[in-house]
């Protein structure tokens, strides 16, 4: 027969197990409800007032169907931030479900953590690890949006489609993406994200600034992995909602699953093929 302290402390074990379980649910589905509101927010035009179904198109050569397009748009303070808020949101419904393993995991970590004893004030919850991703998705957000100003005025980039209309200048991202799933730092960033057991291990660091600055630094090795890949939107179009699907499907194969390394080199040899034909195609 079990004694009164070792009932008491079987009892302790197990509800410290359901929350610790819904801790995790509550975390898995705020994450969902983060992706799903993205999600909802791309495909209802992302604030543009577009038809994200009337830029989305499939063609191999998408610089065929806006090429001579003149229109260039002004762009105020209000439409530039406009499209950093829609870059931003895009990044987080592509990359959140490839970071979605990694911050569960945190999530079990920071638990374990606090039940060992460690001091509650060296902690930080997981948002606060989710906020360093956000920190560096809003920051290629930026970049993107000062790379599709400076096309659209050089006339390289539909202003409508938000797609390229010039044939070297889809030729040049796609060979660069498909080489760039060869190159040694894509691998290195790709390692980091494939192992985030690891990861956490090598680099964690306590109190909030720690867990955010630890959630910039990875979400910076996953942005490493797949950030030319996202250039590739100039291509078929930043609202087309085929090339934001397949670019997020990709990624989250690349790095989630075990055959993500053999799928990620032969999307790039298929990706130097498509871009080396897209030369010859006037």
């Amino acid at each position: 027969m079990s004694s009164g302290p070792d009932r008491h402390s079987a009892a302790g074990r197990i509800s410290f197990e359901r929350i610790l379980r819904r801790d995790r649910a509550l975390t898995a589905a705020g994450l969902v409800l983060l992706c799903v509101l993205a999600w909802v927010y791309v495909l209802t035009g992302a604030g543009t007032g577009m038809s994200v179904w009337a830029m989305t198109a499939l063609s191999l050569f998408p610089h065929l169907d806006s090429a001579g397009e003149a229109i260039t748009p002004a762009w105020s303070a209000g439409y530039w931030l406009l499209m950093v808020a829609m870059w931003w949101i895009m990044m987080i419904a592509m990359m959140a479900p490839s970071a979605a393993p990694t911050i569960l995991l945190y999530t079990r970590v920071h638990q374990h953590a606090g039940a060992s004893g460690q001091h509650r004030d060296s902690l930080a919850p997981s948002g606060a690890f989710v906020a360093g991703y956000l920190f560096v998705w809003l920051g290629f957000s930026m970049l993107a949006t000062l790379a599709q100003w400076s096309l659209e005025r050089s006339g390289l980039l539909s202003a409508v489609t938000m797609g390229s209309q010039s044939r070297w200048l889809s030729a040049a991202l796609l060979v660069a993406a498909g080489v760039y799933q060869f190159l040694p730092v894509k691998h290195t960033c790709l390692a980091h994200c494939r192992s985030p057991a690891s990861f956490l291990s090598r680099h964690w660091r306590p109190h909030a600034a720690g867990a955010v600055r630890l959630g910039a630094l990875h979400g910076a090795f996953c942005l490493g992995c797949c950030w030319v890949l996202m250039a590739l939107l100039f291509v078929g179009g930043v609202m087309n909602v085929v090339w934001i699907a397949a670019l997020a499907v990709f990624v989250l194969i690349e790095k989630v699953f075990a055959a993500g390394r053999w799928v990620g080199r032969g999307v790039g040899v298929a990706l130097i093929v498509w871009g080396t034909a897209t030369m010859w195609i006037k």
